[in-house]
């Protein structure tokens, strides 16, 4: 080797490849120069923050306002009216001239009835088809599931009722040979077709939610696609679920113009599914406009709006105990 070549560098050395002011493990920091951010860009970012700020106060302001205005117009009657028997008795007969009597307890019961045989039928269904797009079908089948599922939730309810007087009609008449097919099963069935997009979309989000490092557990152990699907998503996803089914019910209560035209609009206490009911959103949609302003009819019914805040309140208070209860167990 000639003398005047220098030596190689150590092959563990980094001292010949980086400047001693670079560390190979950290790249060199990059300083922002003070003020370099405008004063433009900083008001459009606060901007921004009272935008959202905003926002949220007014989502919570505009529920009071809503309720404080329904309150308003049909409190005037709590003072009137003996509240056991508006609540508890059939008698709706608020135009009579000899013998007004104002009581919701059918109306209340068609409600209970109409949405509860429509959860019945919706929940299994909503929730298997959740588990059918998010654990089972192939990806081009579940794009065309979520564009059949999201086009269901477009139909207006309007054109739900319609279906239900024209197609659900002669069918049940036909199918259970009943005199009526406008009824309790006909306005549940309507229910649960528009309450199973809503469980749907909710269901497989939570279902994906899961994490995947649970599946590769399950199957590790040896279990079937069934069974992890029962013995572990279905667990671990529950309170995801459970907020589509309570959704779901708050559509089916909700619900004006497909069971105004589909129950059979009676007053009346079903013995069975095939029996025409009233429901309360109903008789508000079918009554409000044809009282006089500030009557007692007119106080009345949104006094039935008051008991409908009052049912959605108890709903969604026992979802937040069952949530709590689930997640402390």
């Amino acid at each position: 080797m000639r003398e005047d070549c220098p030596p190689l560098a150590d092959a563990n050395s980094t001292d010949d490849f980086y400047p001693a002011a670079v560390s190979p493990s950290q790249p060199p920091a990059i300083s922002i120069p003070r003020g370099s951010r405008s004063r433009l860009s900083m008001l459009g970012e606060r901007l921004l923050e009272l935008l959202i700020v905003f926002c949220g106060v007014s989502s919570v302001f505009f529920v009071f306002a809503i309720f404080f205005f329904v309150f308003r117009e049909g409190a005037g009657m709590l003072l009137v009216l003996d509240l056991q028997k508006f609540l508890f008795t059939p008698d709706w007969y608020p135009t009579s001239l000899g013998n007004v009597r104002y009581g919701v307890g059918a109306l209340i019961i068609g409600t209970l009835s109409v949405t509860v045989v429509a959860i019945a039928l919706a929940v299994p269904f909503g929730l298997g088809a959740a588990v059918f797009v998010s654990e089972f079908c192939g990806q081009r089948t579940k794009e065309t599931l979520k564009i059949v599922i999201e086009l269901l939730a477009a139909i207006p309810s309007v054109v739900w009722g319609f279906i239900g007087l024209s197609v659900m009609n002669p069918v049940i008449q036909q199918t259970f040979n009943v005199p009526v097919g406008l009824n309790v099963l006909n306005g549940a069935v309507l229910l649960a077709l528009m309450s199973v997009p809503i469980m749907v979309s909710i269901g497989e989000d939570s279902l994906k939610a899961v994490p995947d490092s649970y599946r590769e557990a399950a199957l590790a152990l040896g279990a079937t696609r069934w069974q992890i699907v029962y013995r572990v998503l279905l667990p671990a996803a529950k309170n995801g679920l459970l907020a589509a089914v309570l959704l779901g019910i708050g559509r089916a209560i909700g619900e004006t113009m497909a069971v105004l035209m589909a129950t059979g609009h009676a007053i009346n206490i079903p013995s069975s599914i095939f029996d025409p009911v009233r429901t309360l959103t109903a008789t508000i949609a079918a009554e409000l406009g044809e009282t006089s302003q500030g009557s007692q009819h007119y106080q009345v019914l949104f006094l039935i709006g008051i008991l409908l805040f009052s049912i959605t309140f108890v709903v969604n208070l026992c979802a937040d105990l069952v949530v709590k209860g689930i997640k402390k167990q």
